[in-house]
Formats: C-alpha cells, sequence, structure tokens
C-alpha cells in the first residue's frame, strides 16, 4: 500500500487532512496524470507568452487614449451623425484578417474583440467561470436595477496560490446568479407560457382596436415605437408582475414607468461616469447613499437627473407591486395564491425555499425592475424592428398576412401556443430579424484568472505567424461580437448581410452546424449563451408573434417621409433625429386599414 502522507511535499502542506490510504499503482497514475496535466498547462503558457499574446493579435491603430476605439468609431462618421448603424458596420471591417482582433478601450485598455466559435464556447460555456461580468457592468446594472439576474456576479473559483506557509489554496464566492436563476427557471418554461397567451392576445387586442379607431377617418402616420413599449410593458406587467400599468388606449395617458426606454440612451449619454465613477463609488460605498443622493441632485447634467428620475420611477412602482403581493401572501389571500404571473409564482416559491436558496427582498426587487426593463425594452425595438423592415418589403409582409388569414381560418383570433409557433413564415421573419438586427450588438466579459484563449481558425499575427490561441492575463476584456457572428459570410453564406427570412424555410447551411455556435437560440448569439444567456427569450419570442398576428392582419404598414435611424447604443432603439438631441425613440410609419378589415 502507498501512503501519501509519507510523501515529502515541498509546497504543500497536508498537515491535519484525513487522506485514507490507496493502493499505490493508483496513486503514481494519479500523480502522472497530474504531472502531465501540469507539463501541458506550462507548454501552452510558454508557447503563448511566444507568439500568443494579446500585442501579436493585429487591430487597428489611431484610438484616442480617452475614447479607444469608440473615438475611431465616431471620427470615421459624418459630423452630423452619432453612435448609429453606421458604427456596427464599421466595427464589422476590423475583422478583415480574421476572427479575433486587438483593439484599445478607454484609456488604452487592450481588449480582444471576437466572435471567433471555439473562443466563444469556451467563454461562454466550457470555461465560463473564468469569465464574468465587468465590475463597469454589474455596477451600474445594481446601481439602475437592484441585485438582479443583469446585475448579481457570481463567482465560484479554484486558484492555486502559495501564501506564506506555501499551502494549496482555494478561493470560493457563493454564487448569487445561479441561485436567482434555479428560482426563476421554471416560471420562463414553455409549460408556463402556454398559460399566458390569454393574456397576451387581451392586450394585444386592445392595441389593435385603439389602432383601429385612429384610422377610422383614413391612414396615418403613428409613431410606432411608442405603442410597441405600451403595448410590451403592458404585457409584461399583466403576465410577468400581475399589474396594469394602463390600458393601452388614446384615452389613457402612458404610464411613467415607460420612461424606461430612455434607459439605453441616456447610458450611453453618460458612458464616462458610468466608466469611472459609478464602479468605485458601488464597491467601496463612497459617501454613503445620502452622499451619493445629494451629489445626483446638485451636479448641473440634465441627463443625469433624467436617469435619477427613470430609476426612481422604476424602483417605486416595482416596491409597490411588491409589497401589495408581500402583505396579501403573508395574510393568506386566497386569490394571490392563484395568481400566475411571474413574480407572484417566484415569490410564493421563494417563501417554500429553504434559508440557503431563499432570494432576499432586494433580489426579488431586482428581478422585477429588470424584468421591466428587459421585457419591455428589448421586444418593443425588435418589434419596431419588424415592422420597419415589413414597411420597406412589402412582398414579405403581404405574404405573412396572407398566413395569418389563413391560420385565423383553422385558429380563430387566438391561435394557442403550438399554433402560434408553428406558422413557418412567421418565424422565419423573426429569425431573421434577430439574426441580422440583434437588439444588443456586442456582450462584454472579463478573465477572472490567466488564462489561454484557443480559436478556431488562427489570427495571423502582427510576427505574420499563426496564431491559434492568445493568453489573456486576469482581468484582460473580451468583446464578443454578437452581430459579427450572426452574420458571417463563412457560416451563413455570402448573403449574410441580407434580410432573407426565407433563409429558414429550408436546411441551413452545413456550416451552420458545423460551426457549433454557442448561442442560446437557433445558431444565433442574439440571446448569447451559457449561464448568462437571456432567460426570457421565449417569453419575447411569443409576445412579437401574438403582437405581429394580430396587427399585420387588419393594418398594413408602409414607410414615411422621414428617415429613421438606428441608434446602436445599449439597446438599439429608432429615431428620426440624427443628431441625437433628443433621446427619445422615434419610429413613424404610416399605417392604414387592410382592404378586408
Amino acid at each position: 500500500m502507498f501512503d501519501l502522507l509519507k510523501i515529502d511535499w515541498p509546497i504543500l502542506d497536508f498537515s491535519g487532512v484525513d487522506l485514507t490510504p490507496v493502493p499505490e499503482t493508483q496513486w503514481k497514475a494519479l500523480l502522472a496524470l497530474a504531472v502531465a496535466a501540469v507539463a501541458w498547462h506550462n507548454l501552452r503558457r510558454a508557447s503563448a507568452k511566444a507568439n500568443g499574446t494579446l500585442a501579436n493579435i493585429p487591430g487597428p491603430g489611431g484610438a484616442s487614449f480617452l475614447q479607444g476605439i469608440l473615438g475611431v468609431t465616431i471620427a470615421r462618421l459624418p459630423s452630423n451623425v452619432s453612435i448609429i448603424e453606421e458604427c456596427v458596420k464599421y466595427a464589422l471591417t476590423l475583422f478583415s484578417d480574421g476572427r479575433a482582433v486587438h483593439v484599445k478601450g478607454q484609456f488604452g485598455r487592450d481588449v480582444l474583440y471576437t466572435y471567433d466559435p471555439k473562443a466563444m464556447h469556451h467563454i461562454l460555456l466550457k470555461d465560463q467561470h473564468m469569465y464574468d461580468e465587468t465590475a463597469v457592468f454589474s455596477s451600474n446594472n445594481n446601481v439602475t436595477f437592484g441585485p438582479g439576474l443583469l446585475s448579481v456576479v457570481g463567482k465560484e473559483l479554484v486558484l492555486l496560490q502559495l501564501s506564506t506557509n506555501t499551502q494549496l489554496q482555494s478561493n470560493y464566492e457563493g454564487d448569487r446568479h445561479r441561485k436567482q436563476r434555479k428560482m426563476l427557471n421554471p416560471v420562463f418554461s414553455v409549460a408556463h407560457l402556454r398559460h399566458m397567451v390569454p393574456t397576451f392576445f387581451g392586450v394585444t387586442k386592445e392595441l389593435r382596436d385603439t389602432f383601429a379607431k385612429m384610422l377610422s377617418k383614413g391612414p396615418q402616420e403613428i409613431d410606432m415605437i411608442t405603442w410597441m413599449t405600451r403595448v410590451a410593458l403592458e404585457i409584461v406587467g399583466q403576465s410577468g408582475l400581475g399589474t396594469s400599468f394602463s390600458p393601452v388606449t388614446e384615452e389613457h395617458p402612458e404610464h411613467s414607468v415607460a420612461a424606461v426606454k430612455q434607459l439605453g440612451p441616456l447610458m450611453s449619454v453618460l458612458l464616462l461616469p458610468r466608466l469611472l465613477i459609478v464602479p468605485p463609488v458601488f464597491k467601496y460605498n463612497l459617501g454613503g447613499a445620502w452622499l451619493q443622493r445629494l451629489v445626483v441632485n446638485l451636479v448641473p447634467w440634465k441627463a443625469v437627473h433624467q436617469m435619477r428620475d427613470v430609476i426612481d420611477t422604476m424602483h417605486q412602482t416595482s416596491l409597490d407591486i411588491f409589497e401589495k403581493k408581500r402583505d396579501a401572501l403573508t395574510q393568506d389571500d386566497s386569490d394571490a395564491d392563484q395568481r400566475q404571473d411571474i413574480i407572484s409564482i417566484l415569490m410564493r416559491e421563494n417563501m417554500k425555499a429553504s434559508m440557503k436558496d431563499r432570494l432576499s427582498d432586494a433580489e426579488v426587487l431586482g428581478q422585477m425592475s429588470t424584468l421591466m426593463f428587459a421585457a419591455m425594452d428589448t421586444t418593443s425595438s425588435a418589434l419596431a424592428r419588424i415592422l420597419h423592415l415589413l414597411s420597406i418589403h412589402q412582398d414579405v409582409q403581404s405574404k405573412l398576412r396572407a398566413e395569418f388569414r389563413e391560420a385565423h381560418e383553422n385558429f380563430g383570433d387566438e391561435p394557442d401556443h403550438d399554433q402560434l409557433v408553428g406558422l413557418p413564415y412567421l418565424d422565419a421573419i423573426c429569425r431573421e430579424t434577430l439574426r441580422l438586427f440583434p437588439p444588443v450588438s456586442t456582450i462584454v466579459r472579463e478573465a477572472q484568472v490567466d488564462t489561454v484563449l484557443p480559436f478556431s481558425t488562427p489570427v495571423k499575427g502582427t510576427n505574420s505567424e499563426q496564431v491559434s490561441e492568445v493568453l489573456l492575463p486576469r482581468g484582460s476584456a473580451i468583446l464578443l461580437s454578437i452581430l459579427a457572428s450572426n452574420t458571417d459570410p463563412e457560416i451563413w453564406g455570402q448573403d449574410s448581410y441580407e434580410w432573407k427570412p426565407e433563409r429558414w424555410l429550408s436546411s441551413l447551411p452545413q456550416a451552420v452546424t458545423n460551426a457549433h455556435i454557442p448561442g442560446v437560440y437557433s445558431n444565433l448569439m442574439t440571446f448569447a449563451g451559457g449561464g448568462r444567456s437571456c432567460i426570457g427569450f421565449k417569453f419575447s419570442q411569443l409576445e412579437m408573434k401574438v403582437i405581429l398576428y394580430t396587427l399585420i392582419r387588419q393594418f398594413h404598414f408602409s414607410l414615411p417621409k422621414e428617415k429613421t435611424y438606428w441608434q446602436m447604443t445599449i439597446i438599439s432603439s429608432p429615431t428620426i433625429d440624427p443628431t441625437l438631441s433628443d433621446l427619445r425613440p422615434q419610429m413613424p410609419l404610416l399605417v392604414s386599414l387592410t382592404e378586408e378589415s
């Protein structure tokens, strides 16, 4: 028999550890494997240091120290155009030499910008514990939404460290994100979504009747983003939060929480304070809440006050709903026990959970604010984009309307979940729009440890050698381009930059399957992948399909005189003001009743 405790280890102290003796042959095999693993790891790191550092990855020059690649992008645009879709188009040109480039971020920070499938697979799936959201992302979302799914960062890392007594140590931080997601997964399941369809249709029919009344005297321009925001907000209010914000009619004013739609543009305007001030203030709670509030109130910047007011409205709305639900549940209200909205179910299950798994009140409030923003903002933007595209491509609009009318003959006004998702052309339009125009075009991750990131396709280094992996020191930032992945010609074909719903009606290119894109949805990166993928993407898909089914059958949409610009900020949103002097998203379309309405 072989006793491990008799070995003289120079760097590891196992005193006090109970190790049962094991056969010598097994320990020799384990030790050989361990030595081989360490040797291979060191060999890879040595190779990466010689050939695979970020400095050897090609990239554009000319970036300013303050703005980084963002400054280069803006400089290439006309002086009267701000950060709109042309920025993303320029960003795609950076990948002319491969699927990974080395760019400069703000204040000269080295950043890897990539859409390599293997690299994304390691970052989002295989080694996701080694990569997490940045401090900028998590701190700003904590300040904006509270400790919800978008905000909390969960790390579960085992690090080899040599302390003063040369002992093997582990570094563990509780994974709050995983706990929250586990609690929320059931309420976003298809089984639960089936029960939401009648609610979705009920709200959408209010919008249909409102449009019909507005068009009773003939065609007119209607700001679609306003109404898509209102209908999406009311749907998430009733099905997500168990409340009605405001009926979707002209007679009822828009609820104040709809101002959440301004968050994306405001985040872009306030980019520098969000990068420089919020992270340290949040991390160290500098000055305390009262002083932080005083500074926000006194700073002479309108955008700061607008952001403050939006956050206050969102938080107070969530708090009011939460307190009513909590009181009803604690008073054994039978009606509260029957409510099937997402937050009611979450709160009931949370009360049953063990103390270890239970979410705090602050975390539940964080989910409410996050749901209010994410389910409304991204969905309304995606719907506006589809309506805009249908206004451009009238043949597609007509074909979709024909599919809806045939479905109406078979299923009536309110097809169920399976009937609705089974409409092929509707599904193709949604997929193609989300492929070519993802509401969020880029996501960011940060290496939590020193690591080596492999590429599926080597990149030609600045030293003219092929680079198949890159060494990323701890703290390295990685930009993952959703848009570049979704439009890669080598994967999607030479027509990858064209909006062609028909591509989804037949077999996709074999290259799509072979690429092994780690996205959670349809070989696309639109909803990301892994443990931080969009938990509500099925909710969003169903909502979009219900609204399109109800509106396209009765209304015809066409382009107005004004040109629509798409702001590629945090979440893409439309505007008719290319200077972005007005932060309110706007997208008027000319709407008329169809002949058969």
